[in-house]
Order: C-alpha cells, then structure tokens, then sequence
C-alpha cells in the first residue's frame, strides 16, 4: 500500500471511529481483523469482535481520539494517540462517574488488503483508575471476556 492511501485509511478509519459510526469503521477493516488490548488482556476477532471492542469503549466513554504522531513501516504503522472524554457508563466494572479522562494509547496496525487488519493497544490503566477515582482496573480483564477471549 502507498503512503498517500493508507494515510487516506487512517483518515477514514479515525473520523469513523470518532462518530460512533460503527459500519464506517467496520469498512477498513478485512473480515477477519485482530483487535488485541494489551491492557486489558483481551483479544477480538473479526467484524464481530471489532464492534465488540469499539462498543464496549463507545458505551463506556464519550471519547475522541486524536492522532498524536504516526510512524510507517512497510505493512504495519505505530500510532500515538490520545483519547479525551467523559466517562459515561461502566468500564472494568466502574460506574459512569461523569469524569474527564485523557490519556495516552499506543496503537500498532497492520494493513492487508488495502485494509487495516488489526489494531494492538497499549495504555495505562494506573493512570485511567486515577482519573476515574479508583484504585486499579484490574477487574477489566475479567469484565471485558464476554465480549473477547483474553489473550
């Protein structure tokens, strides 16, 4: 894939992701993508498991995502994002708490047929519970397996 279109994808990708539209964010992705959150320790497979995983943030958060820097390899990238928002429902079985969240998410894609075919997270999830007023997320993981295989 050349630069100039899997700039154009991520672009896509990213405003899709930002409105909630989950079938405008499902079309860059190949059927059988690979979400895995290395946080949480959860692992998503497929179209279904992609909208697994941008549902259980999407209904827990009102987030944005903003792409901080974005470095290019061959057939994969690193993004360094940040997401910014509100806590509006449960996460790793903390109650909405209306509080303000930004933090930092490391993302490593993978492109396969002028597609993403899956995303790799990495973030802090001490920092996330401070935010939230809570101790850990260590829950998360257990939370977070009805909708995904931990990993």
């Amino acid at each position: 894939m050349s630069e100039n279109h899997v700039l154009r994808l991520l672009d896509r990708h990213l405003s899709a992701e930002n409105a909630h539209d989950l079938s405008g964010t499902l079309s860059t992705l190949v059927p059988d993508c690979e979400f895995v959150d290395e946080t949480l320790g959860v692992r998503w497979s497929g179209h279904d498991g992609a909208a697994a995983h941008y549902t259980m943030w999407w209904n827990a958060f009102d987030l944005e995502v903003t792409g901080e820097r974005l470095h290019l390899a061959g057939e994969s990238a690193v993004a360094e994002t940040t997401w910014r928002g509100t806590h509006v429902g449960q996460f790793a079985d903390v109650a909405a708490t209306g509080s303000e969240v930004e933090f930092s998410v490391a993302v490593v894609i993978t492109f396969r047929d002028g597609l993403m075919a899956g995303e790799r997270f990495y973030w802090d999830a001490a920092g996330l519970a401070r935010q939230l007023g809570v101790e850990s997320l260590q829950t998360a993981v257990t939370s977070t397996t009805n909708s995904g295989e931990r990993s």
